[in-house]
């Protein structure tokens, strides 16, 4: 099949697009380069062969670059961009996220990745997506005007000894069954109302999630076993996702939402139950050991208020990198939600300018009565005539409700506000909010 080249590099080597002929070779490569033991290793195989398929609803396999060297034919690095919707409070953006990042040991620091960075933010801006959004080993992305400053996963977890125990004469008040198609409109619904405790969250319409529950492959590292929660009535009270791939002795579930009238008290301990035999039904399947039980449901959720006390082990979250490359259109793009932060708080109506200091660049935003009026990208604010200082990239922070003012004024001796009043309005406008981001894989 007729390969497109994309750009040539110096000794032989070339980026392409992936092609149909890519599809085992770079499956076999992602594996190698990618996986730590033998599950991880199936479940990254699984995630290429998905996304080299193009059946993804949001993923084409031009969307895949390949660097090749002519010389031998070899693939020895590569890289794809998913493209997807969040939602900033409920105001949509579109999204680019990098994955599968990888480069064979011989043919690193030749700047392999950051030629193919340069070709996905040209094609993520081009889709309009106003942020691109990855996954990774710490520091490295920051290479490519990266910062990590937004919560990935994170939990709570247990041991057998945790797990509630029915009484001799109780019998399970809640049951589990495998979704199905049927269940769509529940699952949808269900996870809209979860997303409202969430700053950031990925938008999911009916197409994810029919590929979801019934387009990716088994042992995909990114799919999620969804089971609905019934009540002793056969009602639909929510639902959980599970990893089909068992964290070595560790059973998790990363998605765990109800809907409105029930009760996260009464539900969640037969959740862990079920969760408990899932997990010995993994471990014998996987040739894994069964040992400990975990919510990995980011750095906070109701879950946690009601079995604190079975839950004792608490998980740090990690930290997606960000990249918000022009940061004017973003801001006009969630102007009503800053507005209605100013509307709910001490400061409504407010009528003033608000320069951030950027050192290299900076922003001016002017409020009238409340109202937004305008967003404009300065090349140079002074930093003593700026409302507020933040060394580059560090706002994003504060933008995507990671950090507040005085966590940052603490952490970073160059990031500063005018006065307290000025402290105060931002934290306003940017309140910190725990995210937990379910992303499109």
């Amino acid at each position: 099949m007729t390969k497109t080249i994309i750009r040539k590099l110096n000794q032989g080597l070339i980026i392409r697009h992936a092609t149909p002929d890519d599809t085992q070779p770079l499956a076999a490569f992602n594996k190698e380069i990618h996986a730590d033991w033998d599950w991880v290793g199936i479940g990254i195989e699984d995630w290429t062969l998905d996304l080299i398929s193009g059946k993804g609803p949001t993923f084409d396999i031009d969307d895949i670059t390949i660097v090749e060297d002519t010389k031998t034919g070899e693939i020895v690095s590569t890289c794809c961009l998913i493209s997807q919707t969040w939602s900033y409070e409920g105001i949509p953006f579109k999204v680019g996220r990098p994955e599968l990042v990888a480069t064979r040991e011989a043919y690193r620091r030749r700047g392999l990745v950051r030629q193919q960075f340069e070709i996905l933010h040209e094609w993520s801006e081009a889709r309009g997506e106003l942020v691109q959004a990855i996954t990774g080993i710490p520091y490295y992305y920051r290479q490519f005007g990266y910062e990590m400053t937004l919560s990935l996963d994170g939990g709570r977890s247990g041991y057998e000894v945790h797990v509630p125990k029915l009484k001799e004469d109780q019998s399970e008040p809640y049951t589990f069954r495998q979704a199905t198609m049927d269940d769509l409109s529940f699952l949808m619904s269900t996870y809209e109302l979860g997303c409202k405790r969430s700053l950031i969250s990925t938008v999911w319409n009916e197409e994810i999630w029919r590929y979801e529950l019934t387009g990716k492959r088994k042992h995909n590292i990114n799919r999620r076993d969804i089971y609905i929660i019934e009540n002793k009535g056969g009602v639909s009270v929510g639902f959980i996702g599970i990893p089909p791939i068992k964290w070595k002795a560790l059973s998790v579930l990363t998605v765990y939402e109800l809907t409105t009238g029930f009760s996260w008290s009464e539900v969640t301990p037969g959740v862990v139950r079920f969760l408990w035999r899932k997990g010995e039904e993994l471990a014998k399947e996987q040739d894994q050991e069964q040992k400990q039980f975990g919510f990995w449901l980011g750095e906070s959720h109701p879950a946690y208020d009601v079995l604190t006390s079975k839950l004792p082990r608490q998980h740090k979250p990690y930290a997606f990198y960000l990249r918000v490359p022009d940061l004017c259109a973003f801001i006009k793009n969630i102007k009503h939600v800053l507005e209605n932060r100013l509307a709910n708080s001490s400061f409504a109506q407010y009528s003033g300018e608000i320069k951030l200091c950027f050192y290299r660049s900076g922003l001016k935003l002017i409020f009238s009565k409340g109202q937004l009026k305008e967003v404009e990208e300065l090349d140079f604010i002074p930093f003593e005539s700026a409302t507020a200082c933040f060394p580059p990239l560090v706002f994003l922070h504060l933008l995507f409700g990671h950090r507040n003012m005085d966590e940052l004024d603490y952490a970073f001796t160059d990031c500063s506000s005018k006065n307290t009043e000025s402290k105060n309005l931002l934290n306003v406008l940017f309140p910190k909010k725990p995210s937990n981001v379910w992303s499109i894989s």
